[in-house]
């Protein structure tokens, strides 16, 4: 079934290493054995990689401004955590015990039947609302509509010069919040209900300025990693391809038809399932790397999707190494993917931060499962900012590339209206 998580961290350390790197390593020091009838998360890594976090892995220019402050990453491990099953309606608590060679078992078992005693305690007590939330001032974007369009145009100059066959350009919106961000995922899942809904709140870091909340509502898989079985298998979902949901079944099915038929739309959703295939290649074992569904529509709260499935066995491959083989995403950056992210650096006039990232958990038993950071909230500073971008190719309309930004960003500006009201 479908579960929400929540938990008390093992420990927080601000690292300098690589944010892929630095996550495997800790990862590599433990291993769990997958405990069937537990939901996938039982004890590990919950966090996220910024977009820039891309520059520990590829050479890019030094790139714009960075005008969030954030780290590139932050990964909190918990061994203690609340799982709620929406299927079943049931809340499971589970706690991780770490041994050696010279554990007193019974020792630990009683700790951790302690540690799961005190935690039942606490989420049995009532819940204390925060603060309401208040919205002082209007929304305000990164870039004018103008400088918007003259980027577009820039992009396809170079996609007529044979560098890319698509980018992506977006820009950011901020507006002025008070009160508790945990109201505005709570608005966040009533207006954009999606497969991946997170709240992450980050406080207490030794660095100035690193207090802020992630708050999401992701419909799109960056990487999969399943650790039952041998060959332990890996899953890219590429989404490309995009219609409004209908307001009757007539209406719905006229506009999946439509998209079906739309031959932008397939040659880019095949552009990047090339794209996904190409970098699970990297590091899944040969021949291995397959597509098992092709252009497939799924549907959501207020849009439907061409998606499709590329999958491959990795082994004994890390499942940071697949994080870092798929990062970021083909669908928030083009295609070829380096040169793409190049010329984004140089057309978007600030660094992205978490747009366009990665959020999601590493299990210590191998699992790893990721959104990609989209349809998602920086809340910090008391001011609410929300990305959002559009793929451009050569036969793109600037005009409409614009809207379609600010169409994507309406839906999550409509949750910081609903999270002001009275109607959660």
């Amino acid at each position: 079934g479908g579960y929400t998580g929540d938990g008390a961290p093992h420990g927080v350390e601000p690292v300098q290493a690589s944010a892929f790197d630095a996550l495997g390593d800790v990862l590599d020091g433990v291993h769990q054995a997958p405990v069937p009838g537990l939901p996938r998360l039982t004890g590990g890594a919950v966090g996220f990689v910024g977009y820039d976090a891309v520059r520990q892995l590829e050479s890019l220019p030094i790139g714009p401004p960075d005008m969030l402050g954030l780290p590139d990453a932050v990964w909190a491990f918990y061994d203690l955590l609340a799982a709620f099953d929406h299927v079943r309606h049931q809340l499971v608590l589970m706690a991780t015990v770490f041994v050696d060679e010279d554990s007193d078992l019974d020792a630990l078992y009683e700790d951790a039947q302690a540690r799961l005693a005190e935690l039942e305690s606490e989420i049995t007590q009532p819940a204390l609302p925060g603060p309401e939330v208040t919205l002082t001032g209007e929304p305000t974007s990164s870039v004018a509509r103008e400088d918007f369009e003259v980027a577009v145009r820039r992009a396809q100059d170079y996609i007529r010069e044979g560098d890319i066959f698509q980018t992506v350009l977006s820009q950011r919106f901020a507006t002025p919040f008070e009160g508790d961000s945990f109201n505005l995922y709570r608005a966040l899942r009533q207006v954009n209900p999606s497969p991946y809904l997170f709240y992450i709140d980050v406080d207490g870091l030794d660095e100035p300025g690193a207090d802020f909340s992630l708050v999401g509502s992701s419909p799109e898989v960056l990487a999969r990693v399943d650790p039952r079985g041998p060959s332990r298998r890996a899953e890219v979902l590429p989404i490309a391809g995009t219609r409004p949901r209908g307001a009757t079944p007539d209406e719905d099915r006229q506009h999946e038809e439509d998209l079906r038929a739309d031959p932008k739309e397939r040659a880019e959703h095949l552009m990047l399932v090339d794209l996904g295939r190409n970098d699970l290649g990297r590091v899944a074992d040969v021949g291995t790397v397959r597509v098992e569904r092709y252009a497939e529509v799924e549907r959501y709260s207020h849009v439907m999707h061409l998606v499709s499935s590329v999958t491959g066995a990795v082994g004994e491959r890390r499942a940071t190494d697949v994080l870092a083989a798929c990062f970021p995403a083909g669908t928030v950056s083009g295609a070829p993917k380096v040169r793409a992210m190049e010329i984004i650096d140089e057309l978007e006039p600030i660094r992205r931060g978490p747009y366009a990232g990665a959020v999601g958990y590493a299990g210590f038993d191998g699992a790893l499962d990721t959104c990609i950071a989209i349809r998602t909230f920086v809340v910090k500073d008391q001011t609410a900012y929300v990305q959002a971008g559009a793929g451009v190719v050569a036969d793109s309309d600037p005009t409409a590339e614009y809207h379609e930004t600010r169409h994507k960003a309406a839906a999550l500006l409509q949750a910081l209206q609903t999270a002001s009201s009275d109607l959660l």
